[in-house]
């Protein structure tokens, strides 16, 4: 029988393995790591760290990172700057094939070297619209404020990433466009109504999806004219318009449960199992060792990602889990 999935994905202190961690790894719960900057020096050493990471257990983990570019690039020093891509989207506007080539170009570079290292997974692309309005996507971070020239160059990126043996990761469902609260201080609100976000935001997921994207990641925001609840834990959101009306049949991945757009309650096991139950086949918990203890401790040991999800995205590692 194929090993169990955990679905907790936690974070590491620093550039090595500590003994907290190195016990934390071998809980059946964890499924995988994600990296920031403080856990890479050089390529060396972070080879060497995820090299550490699964020698751990033996079952598997994925390693995972925030590759995008310009600011939200973890890996610097030895690896390529890649630029932000809201300058992909200006170079479309001025020469849509030359576009197109960067933003596949790009996706191939940042996949390569970061599996070379011994990463399986950047969550990318940025799928929100560039209106200006949010902090999350007023940085660089998305293509452009129009959708259909988001779908163009996010499948090119993912194309990219997918030539180089990497799983894409389409991200914040179903889109920040039209809120102005940063989701890592507080939950925003989107008042529209549900015709709108499905003809302006929903359109580069939509697309995405029908051209194979293995991965998605819901956002903590509350559209309250279709759900009480913010998509990340909405079931409404993630099982009947996600996966039912968008037939979406990839990986699910939670955002950060440690941000303040999820602070729903106080109890961090009762986000992870309600992200879960909703409809995510991961929980990230980030930058809150006591509060990734605090699900693995209460967390019920029945939220196990299926293999068949999990080979989706294995298929792209090249047997390296």
């Amino acid at each position: 029988m194929p090993p169990k999935m955990g679905p907790v994905i936690l974070d590491l202190l620093g550039p090595e393995l500590n003994p907290e961690e190195k016990e934390l790894l071998q809980h059946p719960l964890v499924g995988g790591v994600i990296l920031f900057s403080r856990n890479y020096e050089n390529p060396q050493q972070i080879k060497a760290l995820c090299q550490a990471i699964r020698q751990s257990r033996t079952s598997p983990l994925l390693i995972t990172v925030d590759q995008e570019g310009g600011k939200v690039q973890r890996f610097r020093e030895g690896f390529t700057l890649i630029p932000p891509m809201a300058e992909i989207g200006e170079l479309y506007d001025k020469d849509q094939n030359l576009g197109i080539q960067q933003a596949q170009h790009w996706g191939w570079k940042m996949a390569s070297e970061l599996l070379a290292v011994g990463v399986d997974l950047s969550f990318a692309p940025v799928l929100d619209l560039n209106k200006g309005l949010n902090p999350v996507t007023n940085n660089g971070r998305p293509f452009h404020r129009e959708s259909k020239i988001v779908a163009i160059l996010a499948r090119a990126l993912m194309q990219g990433m997918q030539k180089a043996g990497m799983a894409a990761t389409g991200k914040h469902f179903p889109g920040h466009g039209e809120v102005r609260v940063d989701t890592h201080v507080a939950m925003p609100v989107d008042p529209r109504d549900w015709a709108t976000i499905e003809e302006e935001d929903l359109l580069p997921f939509a697309q995405l999806i029908e051209f194979g994207i293995e991965a998605i990641m819901p956002a903590h925001i509350l559209f309250s004219a279709v759900d009480d609840k913010p998509a990340c834990f909405s079931a409404r959101w993630l099982r009947d318009i996600l996966r039912k009306k968008l037939k979406f049949t990839g990986v699910i991945f939670s955002d950060d449960l440690n941000m303040g757009g999820a602070n729903f309650t106080e109890n961090y096991s009762d986000r992870a199992q309600t992200a879960l139950e909703a409809g995510c086949d991961f929980a990230l918990i980030c930058n809150n060792r006591s509060a990734a203890i605090n699900i693995l401790d209460q967390l019920p040991h029945q939220y196990f990602l299926s293999f068949e999800k999990y080979n989706k995205l294995q298929g792209k590692f090249h047997d390296r889990c």
